[in-house]
């Protein structure tokens, strides 16, 4: 079972606590209490223009979620048997594609988003933010920075916005 943020990519109990699978039950407490002082709404940073997001409130919730699953030895096994089964299953997609084939947008705040269009007329959509966790940086103008030689291809599904359809992102460092 994997946890769907309000992006493209999905969230693992694990990785939200940032802790290995095999974690044993202390780093996954000190993973839990590090992601509660990062998302606990009374812990945040007082800033008076800011208040306590929707999208804040849900990133706890979900942290507190996977500390209930985790912690407990029944709950935990039977979460890691649908994670196993879930990476087993095969998307099936609509297409490949690569960054050079999606659209750049870019936003107010420095960002940018790659979008390509899907037939339903909604768009596949990543953010330079996403892209930046995966070890994939993104230019002032777009262009796509790899500085790592060791570099993996990377491939990722994304989900159309509006319908059920998928699309495969290829990113491959450029020789």
């Amino acid at each position: 079972m994997l946890v769907s943020s309000s992006n493209t990519t999905q969230k693992t109990y694990y990785e939200i606590l940032s802790v290995e699978e095999d974690a044993g039950i202390d780093d996954i407490r000190t993973g839990y209490k590090a992601a509660l002082l990062n998302t606990h709404p009374d812990k945040l940073p007082k800033q008076p223009e800011l208040t306590v997001s929707d999208d804040n409130e849900q990133e706890f919730l979900v942290v507190q979620k996977a500390w209930e699953v985790l912690s407990n030895s029944q709950t935990r096994s039977q979460y890691d048997k649908e994670l196993a089964a879930s990476r087993r299953k095969v998307d099936v997609v609509a297409n490949e594609i690569e960054l050079e084939d999606m659209n750049l947008e870019n936003s107010n705040d420095g960002e940018h988003e790659f979008l390509y269009p899907c037939r339903c007329g909604d768009y596949f959509g990543i953010s330079s933010v996403e892209l930046k966790a995966m070890g994939v940086l993104v230019g002032e103008n777009g262009e796509v920075e790899i500085n790592d030689s060791n570099f993996l291809p990377i491939s990722i599904i994304l989900l159309c916005g509006s319908c059920s359809l998928k699309v495969r992102l290829l990113i491959q460092a450029n020789a």
